[in-house]
């Protein structure tokens, strides 16, 4: 591991260069269950084998990024995991999904006259139509032969930051850590959570859409029922608090260093 953290320096100037941007390298696919589709992007490591097993990582997007065009959910997060580096140090199968365009990742319902915005959570009702075609999706993904059952991740920003901790809740034996950036969720969910849960929570100070006080309230209750949340705050960033988050230089070698 320390070998690793020695090249996120050199990452950080490496991030957005060119070769990183061939968003082309995620497969575009489709899970059907029923009538339904969920619309996702995969990207799978380099000179992949079914042979060998690899970490999974779901990333949900927010919901400015809502559609069927399959590609949206790419624009925040995908440079991350397409820089040449991080692909060498931390091989791993991820996977974009695409909310549609009315839809939700989590059980929330969003009053947009004023901001912030005002959320009113129901994360312990039944799942979203995009929740549970998630959650079915990852059950499929996780039963390949080449998915490290004890390497699955999730992570999401703003509505997939609430998706994130919604899915912990609704699955909480199948995943062996998670991050969160300026999400929220009803905070009695917590109590769900496995003892010693690792989770990486980020928001920005100065978020006037969704409140930082989210963030603080869930790590808050997640390390109060015996979960490990790490809470980062950014005092001069607004919602767009995923630039700092992703830009994280120990945010992959914790990520994928936790195992169940």
């Amino acid at each position: 591991m320390k070998n690793k953290l020695l090249f996120i320096l050199a990452f950080l100037t490496l991030q957005f260069s060119a070769e990183a941007q061939d968003q082309e390298l995620f497969e575009r696919w489709e899970f059907i269950s029923e009538v339904d589709t969920l619309r996702y992007r995969i990207l799978y490591p380099e000179a992949f084998t079914e042979t060998k097993q690899y970490p999974l990582i779901f990333v949900l997007h927010g919901a400015g990024e809502r559609g069927n065009d399959n590609e949206a959910q790419l624009v925040h997060g995908s440079s991350l995991f397409l820089n040449d580096i991080i692909r060498k140090n931390f091989p791993a199968i991820v996977v974009f999904p695409q909310v549609e365009a009315e839809d939700y990742w989590a059980q929330v319902e969003v009053e947009r006259d004023t901001f912030p915005l005002q959320f009113h959570f129901k994360n312990t009702g039944e799942p979203t139509k995009a929740m549970r075609l998630l959650m079915e999706l990852s059950d499929a993904l996780a039963a390949e032969r080449y998915t490290d059952q004890d390497r699955i991740y999730v992570g999401g920003l703003s509505m997939g930051g609430m998706g994130t901790y919604e899915i912990i809740y609704r699955k909480p034996e199948f995943f062996a850590a998670a991050f969160a950036i300026c999400g929220g969720a009803d905070p009695a969910i917590a109590q769900k959570y496995p003892k010693e849960f690792p989770i990486w929570i980020f928001h920005g100070e100065k978020d006037d859409v969704v409140p930082p006080e989210f963030s603080k309230t869930m790590a808050r209750e997640i390390n109060t029922h015996g979960g490990n949340a790490k809470l980062s705050l950014y005092p001069n960033d607004n919602h767009n608090s995923w630039d700092s988050a992703f830009s994280e230089p120990y945010l992959l070698p914790w990520l994928f260093s936790n195992k169940k």
